[in-house]
C-alpha cells in the first residue's frame, strides 16, 4: 500500500514526546491540524491536559470542514526504561512518531556530574532508541511509516559549554542514518530536523543572542520547526530518508 493511500484508509496516530510546551506542543498541535490522532507525552498531567484541551478545541472547528484530528496524554519518565516501553505501549499503533522529548546541560565539561550526564544519555538517545525499536516494526509490517528525530545544530557545529548535550544530538543523527539502512527498504522514512535556536519559555536572553548568530538574525519561533516536521511526514516528503535537515537560520553554513 501507497503511502498516500495509507493516509486516506485510516486516521493516522501521531506520537509527539515532550508534547506539552515548546516545539513539541507546537508540533502536536500542527499534526492535529493536518488530521493525525496524537498521542502526547510529556511528565506534568495539568501540561497535558492543557495541551490536549488545545488541540480538541482547534480541531472542533477543523472537524467541521472536514479535517482536524484528536489528542489524548500519556504520561511518562523517559529517563526510565520502564516509562519508555509502557508509553509505547499505550500509544499503540504509531504511524508517526516524533522523537523530541530532551533536556540539555549546559557549561565546562570539568562540572557536568556523572548522574547528570547519564540522565542526558537515557532522556535524549535511549528514548527515543527504544521506542523506535518498540514502534518501527509494526510500521514495516504496515509497509510505512515516519520518524522523526530532534537533533540539533549544536549536533553540528561546536558550541562552548554544549559538548555532552552536543553529543546526544549528534547520536541522533548518526541513528537517523543507521535506521533509515534498517527501516526504509520496509516503507518507514527516517529523518533528523536539526533546529537553531527556537523562541520558548527557557533562558529566552540566550536563544535571542544565539538568534543574533544566524543568518537570518533571529531566532525561530517554534511554528516554523513545526511545519517543517509536517512537511516531512507528509506525502510531499515521500522522497526524503536518512536526511539531516538544518533549521537553523544559515547558522550551520556560517
Amino acid at each position: 500500500m501507497s503511502e498516500r493511500m495509507e493516509v486516506d484508509a485510516h486516521p493516522q496516530v501521531a506520537l509527539v514526546t515532550g508534547a506539552t510546551s515548546g516545539i513539541g506542543k507546537a508540533v502536536a498541535l500542527k499534526l492535529a491540524e493536518d488530521g493525525f490522532n496524537v498521542v502526547l507525552h510529556g511528565r506534568d498531567q495539568a501540561r497535558g491536559a492543557a495541551a490536549v484541551e488545545a488541540i480538541e478545541k482547534a480541531g472542533a472547528g477543523a472537524r467541521a470542514g472536514g479535517h482536524g484530528g484528536h489528542g489524548r496524554f500519556v504520561a511518562a519518565d523517559l529517563s526510565v526504561a520502564a516509562d519508555v516501553e509502557r508509553l509505547a505501549a499505550e500509544a499503540g499503533r504509531v504511524d508517526v512518531l516524533v522523537n523530541n522529548a530532551g533536556f540539555g546541560w549546559f557549561g565546562a565539561t570539568a562540572d557536568l556530574a556523572p548522574d547528570t550526564f547519564d540522565a542526558l544519555f537515557a532522556t535524549n538517545v535511549r528514548a527515543a532508541y527504544y521506542l523506535v525499536a518498540a514502534l518501527a516494526p509494526g510500521m514495516v509490517e504496515r509497509g510505512t511509516g515516519n520518524i522523526i528525530n530532534l537533533g540539533s545544530m549544536a549536533g553540528q557545529i561546536g558550541l562552548d559549554g554544549s559538548a555532552a548535550y552536543s553529543a546526544t544530538k549528534a547520536a541522533l543523527a548518526a541513528l537517523t542514518r543507521a535506521w533509515a539502512v534498517e527501516f526504509s527498504p520496509g516503507g518507514v522514512r527516517v529523518n533528523t530536523i536539526a533546529p537553531g535556536p527556537v523562541v520558548t519559555a527557557a533562558v529566552p536572553e540566550i536563544v535571542e543572542r544565539l538568534g543574533r548568530t544566524t543568518l537570518l538574525n533571529r531566532p525561530a519561533q517554534a511554528d516554523e520547526i513545526a511545519d517543517v516536521i509536517a512537511f516531512l511526514v507528509s506525502p510531499k516528503a515521500g522522497y526524503i530518508t536518512g536526511a539531516m535537515i538544518p533549521v537553523d537560520g544559515g547558522r550551520g553554513a556560517v
